[in-house]
């Protein structure tokens, strides 16, 4: 289950680290190729997305690797589910079903991770 586990929480850590970051650092104008729907929210908003994407990284990561409180992930990875059924809904919204594989595969992984980290660490 361990392996399962950090593979899992690999995956999430390299997607969100790169979207995070992503929103963090660039403007609208350079995420609105990737991200079409940053033209609906402040950046602000955006800021506090990708801060929450990042944070998730660390939470699914650093809590099991030092063995300091593992039973964050769990939280953690909640967490990043919550963020991507917030964007399930966006994206339904503005039929950008293309987008709609992409977040049930990272809501299926978030799920998958906080199952096997509250079996591992709780």
């Amino acid at each position: 289950m361990k392996v399962a586990y950090w593979v899992i929480a690999g995956l999430l850590a390299a997607v969100y680290a790169f979207s995070g970051v992503k929103k963090l650092v660039q403007s609208q104008d350079q995420l609105r190729p990737m991200m079409g729907w940053v033209d609906t929210m402040p950046v602000s908003r955006i800021r506090i997305i990708g801060l929450l994407e990042v944070l998730g990284t660390v939470g699914v990561i650093a809590p099991p690797l030092s063995g300091i409180a593992p039973g964050v992930a769990v939280a953690a990875a909640i967490g990043l589910a919550l963020i991507q059924i917030w964007a399930f809904r966006l994206h339904l919204s503005r039929h950008e079903l293309a987008n709609l594989p992409l977040n049930a595969a990272l809501l299926v992984l978030s799920g998958a991770a906080a199952w096997l980290g509250a079996a591992l660490w709780t």
